[in-house]
């Protein structure tokens, strides 16, 4: 092993061991071995080492020995102590850096720290003879794992891994519990990729990953969505004879409810209880908050039901809710509109001692301003300021974004002006909601100034913004402006979403425009954007009401395929297309499999269904029918209820109209003064 590469005041040897032999094997410079002059021209070939080794003897002010050399190993700790800082004045401390770990090697750990303390001062850099005189101060296999150890601990992670795969290749491997460190740094650094690649090195030099390592790379693979890899890895474990833990299955869990993966992470949470692992408050907190994140109200009410079930079912386990248990539901009982249940948690939180951050008091204000609750919004603000609560740009935005959709321009615009009083830097999110704001006004010109204004701020519009403006324009009926924004958007480089396409398919189908609705729809397939419920509900909806409903049953079935589960929204479309093509068979059976499905009728449904019942003539089942949607508190409106009552005169069933006309007054659903023209039975 190469020992010291320029020794002053000695012998520079030309010759190195097998392990740096060959240096262009090595693909990194950590262990770079530079090469040496030939016998024949050393001296005009390296002129550089001479005169190096002529500046080395040379005595420094801060030595007070003729040179290193003369510096007793005893002596040499005590030298480093009193007047080796004075050392990395000089311009050749690597060298001397160098000299010092020569002396000692026979202390390795005196060398290892100096070693450590050289390379924390700013500026200083060791050298390749330092590392390599390093390696040797300590023969067999502690050296390799402590210099291992060391430039992990120094954040010299790329160098960590180089010296990984030298040693490997000479089979002395650092330990586990170094390589898990390495590990778990790589992973807290975002290099989840560097990371599970070190960790496949790991086995292939015949490590064996211990419980740790596996929690490492699992739970880093969960976070960066790579849940496939983890789930694998997770597998793998368990045939090594590994027994997961509580960190496992919560890495697991967390991973594939962030990704809205619920029902594989109540499958994970299952086997958790099945292996005997106790589930503890990390696992119910990771269960309920992606229980309370949803897209679409028809989902969030069985959601919410879910993760209440968690709640109750941690509480009776003995594990004690905190704030983010808290804060978690409340905010997705005021994302669902049930504040009554969201202000009574909170004021379960306090009884039970938890404290309620600002978080918490941010999704409830959110929750008023959502709801139109202003005035509460604001006594709720005033109360936070009056007990001396610091708030965030955050809570103003909420009150912003309140004040703008009450249409309380004037009070939206006071805030804009506290905002600016307290200096919050104006965000997209600000923005966007400002744009909103002035979009439903139909300001859709004052909108694009605001671009500019963001422009002037340095901040570049997202595609939330431009999808903002496209929803305008197609409520403005401006089509092709709409259309436009997408071609803008493009150009500008602003990346689309499925929210942008969800968008502008919906906006032309309800426009008639299904055949270019459908060209956007295999575009943005063709992209690798993956079509979601909304936009397969627009454009099944728009296919039945433009008499395609064979093309609507297609897109239907390739639901079913790709695993996205049909709304009542989609089933209604169905029912509603397959009436007005007089299939009345076809709309039964739909209706049939919406029932199986556990999906419950709503209004619309029932309409659609009623009045192409009452249109075959089949007023017994359409009286049925009604019956039924009464039974479920759902209110027909009058004009059904009376062209109802007008068929049943016109088949002649007097005494049916009567009756039903008058259980219809009775229920309210009629006023008394309808007059209900009677055929004449002479016509």
């Amino acid at each position: 092993m190469l020992l010291f590469a320029r020794n002053i005041g000695g012998r520079a040897s030309p010759r190195v061991s097998s392990f740096y032999s060959s240096p262009l094997q090595n693909p990194y410079p950590l262990f770079f071995t530079p090469s040496f002059p030939s016998s024949q021209n050393s001296i005009l070939a390296r002129p550089m080492i001479w005169f190096t080794s002529f500046l080395c003897v040379i005595r420094y002010p801060f030595v007070s020995k003729p040179s290193f050399d003369d510096i007793a190993f005893e002596s040499m700790r005590s030298f480093l102590q009193q007047d080796g800082p004075r050392m990395f004045d000089s311009a050749l401390a690597p060298i001397w850096v160098s000299k010092a770990l020569v002396k000692l090697k026979g202390d390795p750990k005196s060398a290892l720290k100096f070693f450590k303390e050289a390379s924390a001062r700013p500026g200083f850099r060791q050298t390749t003879e330092s590392y390599c005189v390093l390696n040797v101060c300590r023969p067999g296999f502690g050296v390799f794992d402590t210099l291992f150890s060391v430039l992990v601990e120094l954040g010299m992670l790329d160098e960590a891994r180089q010296c990984f795969w030298k040693m490997s290749r000479f089979r002395i491997l650092p330990k586990v519990r170094s390589c898990n460190e390495l590990l778990h740094r790589l992973s807290k650094s975002g290099k989840g990729k560097l990371s599970f690649n070190f960790f496949k090195d790991m086995v292939v030099a015949g490590l064996s990953p211990s419980v740790f390592t596996y929690n490492i790379v699992i739970g880093c693979l969960a976070r960066e969505g790579d849940l496939e890899t983890a789930r694998s890895l997770f597998e793998e474990m368990k045939c090594m004879g590994l027994r997961p833990d509580v960190i496992t299955y919560n890495s697991l869990i967390d991973g594939y409810g962030k990704a809205g993966l619920l029902a594989e992470a109540v499958i994970v949470f299952e086997e958790m209880k099945a292996a005997g692992c106790e589930p503890d408050l990390i696992t119910y907190n990771s269960l309920i908050n992606c229980f309370c994140k949803f897209e679409r109200i028809p989902q969030a009410f069985g959601m919410i039901l879910e993760a209440n079930k968690f709640f109750i079912d941690m509480i009776r386990v003995g594990l004690l809710p905190n704030e983010f248990t808290y804060t978690s539901l409340i905010d997705a009982n005021c994302k669902l509109g049930d504040l009554n249940e969201a202000f009574r948690l909170e004021r379960e939180m306090r009884q039970a001692g938890v404290n309620v951050n600002i978080v918490t008091y941010t999704a409830l204000l959110d929750g008023l301003c959502e709801d139109g609750r202003m005035r509460e919004a604001e006594e709720l603000f005033g109360a936070l300021l009056k007990a001396g609560w610091t708030l965030n740009q955050q809570i103003y935005t909420c009150l912003f974004h309140g004040y703008i959709k009450a249409k309380m321009i004037n009070n939206a615009m006071d805030i804009l002006e506290e905002m600016n009083k307290k200096n919050f830097k104006p965000d997209l999110l600000l923005y966007g909601t400002k744009i909103w704001g002035l979009c439903r006004q139909n300001k859709i010109q004052d909108s694009r100034a605001v671009i500019r204004e963001m422009m002037d701020c340095g901040l570049i519009a997202n595609s939330y913004i431009y999808t903002t403006f496209m929803d305008a324009y197609f409520k403005l009926g401006k089509i092709t402006e709409a259309v436009n924004i997408l071609q803008e958007m493009q150009e500008l480089g602003i990346k689309t979403t499925v929210v942008t396409y969800g968008v502008l398919i919906d906006g032309l189908c309800k426009k008639g425009l299904v055949k270019q609705a459908i060209s956007y729809f295999d575009h943005m397939t063709r992209t690798g954007l993956q079509p979601n419920i909304m936009i397969y509900t627009a454009l099944i909806d728009g296919l039945c009401k433009n008499d395609c409903v064979e093309e609507a049953e297609k897109l239907f079935n390739e639901m079913l395929d790709k695993g996205i589960n049909p709304d009542k929204l989609v089933y209604t479309s169905l029912i509603d297309g397959n009436m007005k093509h007089r299939n009345l068979e076809e709309a039964l059976i739909w209706r049939n499999r919406m029932i199986e499905m556990g999906i419950e009728l709503d209004l619309h449904a029932y309409t659609s269904l009623i009045w192409g019942i009452y249109h075959y003539g089949q007023l017994q089942q359409a009286k049925l029918l009604l019956d039924e949607m009464l039974k479920k508190g759902i209110i027909p409106d009058q004009v059904l209820c009376n062209c109802l009552l007008r068929k049943y005169y016109e088949q002649g069933d007097i005494d049916e109209a009567q009756a039903l006309r008058d259980d219809m007054m009775r229920r309210g659903l009629i006023a008394g003064n309808v007059d209900i023209k009677v055929p004449s039975v002479h016509t």
